[in-house]
């Protein structure tokens, strides 16, 4: 199975830590954030992963190689503007593949082990995607989507659990929308309407490092969990 790494926003939130370093190369817990992901996705047995990359792509390029430090092999996808998530997976197909493959927000940190999807990548062949979802946090109270006790995701319904950023994507899913840059949301919710999106529901560790408050709040987490 293989993985993409989103990785090609132009990190605004995070300024003026991106200013001049993307933000996949910010350090928490010792680490680049990227790194995290790439040795999470190792562990679990992924060896090919996909990275889209545009703010500042060479720096992030030359930081990570072709992932033999990592076990990995790591493909780039370059994107001279960022094309959304949508956008940047149709234009990474080709080095994807067509099977379902494991799909990773870069700005996330959790505990969760990839692992759990493969053994699901059936289920994605009928599905076209699969989300882990998390308990709300207090930046996001309201959620995202509905988890029903089939294990079927809704647009509407409550309660409501936020995505977590990580999924299982069936290449379908984006594979006969037109190339440039498009969101990828609007297509998962066709398909849940559909009733082809399946979620899991993660209560592990999950923070979305989008700010420079969060991420100093993971930073000091991670050193306090490895001291």
């Amino acid at each position: 199975m293989k993985a993409m790494i989103l990785a090609a926003g132009l990190g605004t939130r995070m300024r003026p830590l991106t200013d001049h370093c993307p933000k996949p190369l910010l350090h928490v817990g010792g680490k680049p954030l990227i790194v995290h992901h790439l040795e999470r996705l190792a562990a679990a047995g992924i060896d090919d992963v996909v990275i889209n990359v545009s703010y500042r792509a060479e720096q992030i390029i030359a930081a990570l190689g072709e992932g033999d430090a990592f076990g990995l092999r790591i493909h780039w996808s370059e994107e001279p503007t960022p094309l959304e998530t949508g956008g940047g997976i149709r234009q990474a197909l080709p080095l994807l593949g067509s099977s379902p493959f494991v799909l990773v927000n870069g700005d996330v940190w959790s505990d969760f082990d990839p692992a759990q999807l493969e053994c699901c990548s059936k289920d994605c062949a009928n599905n076209l995607a699969q989300l882990v979802m998390v308990n709300n946090p207090e930046h996001h109270p309201n959620g995202d989507f509905h988890l029903d006790i089939h294990g079927k995701l809704h647009a509407d319904g409550t309660p409501r659990l936020t995505y977590s950023g990580i999924a299982l994507i069936n290449p379908s899913l984006v594979a006969h929308h037109s190339p440039g840059r498009f969101p990828l949301a609007p297509l998962l919710r066709d398909a849940m309407q559909q009733g082809k999106v399946s979620g899991l529901h993660h209560c592990g560790q999950w923070v979305d490092v989008g700010t420079p408050e969060r991420l100093q709040m993971l930073d000091s987490l991670l050193h306090q969990t490895h001291t």
